[in-house]
């Protein structure tokens, strides 16, 4: 803050230097403080006085969700007894040292490092005059600084009169943030690089494999004895419908595989699927024309199920009346007069009825359940994560994010 030029760049560490040189007095607004300046003005509260510290921040759990502030630096300034004051919704920042004044852009952690190069400005320098206004109207405590610092009576006087237009208000309570404390910055952006290439997305099929539903054939018909022409339904349990029959999910799971093989990528057994937000747009595309199909295939199943099934029952009975006939079974003998074709399809379609289950107490919802995560802290700290990404995308320079993942994680030096 030393530097003379009107444009100039201001970090949270540069702040700090210029507190501890302080002689007199320190005024700070911004949405939220930092640790450095919080613990220089900490260090000057125990050399010329707390009064004459004035700090207005956002205190809201928001703003340091984004990293605009520190909670613990809060609580260094309270514990110094310096007064900290909360103004919802400020976002400039104010930064001002015994009579140099500067306005500056607060840097959130969450989208980037404060560090900065010097010839990337973010603040500018603000003349005595300016300094002296900004006193007089940003807060209370600000203005009782302003009027002690004049250096003369007529100055004193004009101070006075300034009316303050920042409304404060007490600092609200910290327990929603220790309860939930917002994550490590560094790290919250190096998720933030892959979360721009990437996303996990999980994509299920659900009630439309109607056959895959099979029955128990009941005992009493088991006896009778096996089947050639059906014996590739019919075992000890039947298949209610053909495998390769036009009410068969087949068709749709073959697309949706399709559709997740051309479009998504496994990043290894415990990683899941992921897709490239770049490909997103065309994954969704052809999503929409696949659950289109779904539909229309849902719409044939409820008007020809029913029908199916009855077919399906009837092969049964076809194939076994004549067994029947033949040799009626105990549980047939101790119903009936008389063992002829009516009675033998009578008998069948009774025990039958008891394991054949009703058209519409298979017709579920059609739905394709389709699930995005975003990358998460948890995946970076998986060592394969890299390895396996780039494994999965071997056509992909990902030298560029990899570089950008290296740089956002410089905090942690």
């Amino acid at each position: 803050m030393e530097d003379a030029a009107l444009f100039c760049s201001l970090t949270s560490k540069a702040i700090a230097i210029a507190i501890r040189a302080a002689k007199r007095s320190v005024c700070y607004a911004a949405p939220g403080i930092q640790h450095g300046p919080a613990q220089a003005m900490a260090e000057l509260a125990r050399r010329i006085g707390p009064e004459f510290i004035s700090v207005c921040i956002d205190f809201d759990e928001r703003v340091m969700r984004m990293g605009f502030g520190d909670l613990a630096a809060v609580e260094m300034l309270r514990d110094a007894k310096i007064i900290v004051s909360s103004t919802p919704g400020l976002r400039t920042g104010l930064a001002i040292v015994d009579d140099e004044g500067y306005i500056f852009t607060p840097t959130a952690l969450y989208l980037e490092s404060d560090q900065r190069h010097t010839d990337a400005p973010n603040a500018l320098r603000l003349s005595r005059d300016q300094v002296k206004e900004a006193l007089a109207r940003l807060s209370p405590a600000a203005k009782a600084i302003a009027i002690a610092s004049a250096k003369t009576d007529e100055e004193r006087d004009q101070i006075k009169k300034r009316a303050v237009e920042i409304q404060s208000v007490h600092i609200a309570d910290k327990q929603r943030l220790e309860e939930a404390p917002p994550v490590r910055f560094d790290i919250a952006r190096q998720v933030r690089v892959f979360s721009a290439y990437l996303q996990y997305v999980e994509l299920k099929l659900t009630g439309a494999a109607i056959q895959r539903h099979r029955i128990q054939i009941p005992d009493s018909i088991q006896k009778l004895g096996g089947s050639e022409d059906l014996k590739g339904r019919l075992k000890t349990t039947f298949d209610l419908i053909e495998k390769s029959g036009k009410l068969s999910s087949k068709a749709l799971e073959d697309e949706l595989n399709d559709i997740r093989k051309n479009f998504t990528r496994s990043l290894g057994k415990d990683h899941g699927r992921v897709v490239l937000k770049k490909a997103k747009p065309a994954f969704e595309d052809r999503l929409k024309k696949f659950h289109d199909k779904l539909k229309a295939h849902q719409e044939k199943v409820r008007k020809e199920l029913q029908s199916t099934l009855d077919r399906s029952r009837k092969q049964i009975v076809d194939y076994f009346v004549p067994r029947v006939k033949k040799s009626p079974p105990d549980a047939m003998k101790g119903q009936f007069l008389k063992f002829d074709d009516e009675a033998a399809k009578s008998w069948l379609e009774s025990e039958l009825r008891r394991v054949f289950p009703k058209a519409e107490t298979l017709i579920k919802e059609m739905q394709l359940k389709k699930e995005y995560k975003d990358v998460t802290l948890e995946n970076l700290n998986r060592a394969d994560f890299l390895t396996a990404v780039k494994e999965a995308y071997p056509h992909i320079n990902w030298d560029r994010p990899y570089n950008e993942f290296r740089a956002a994680g410089e905090e942690k030096k």
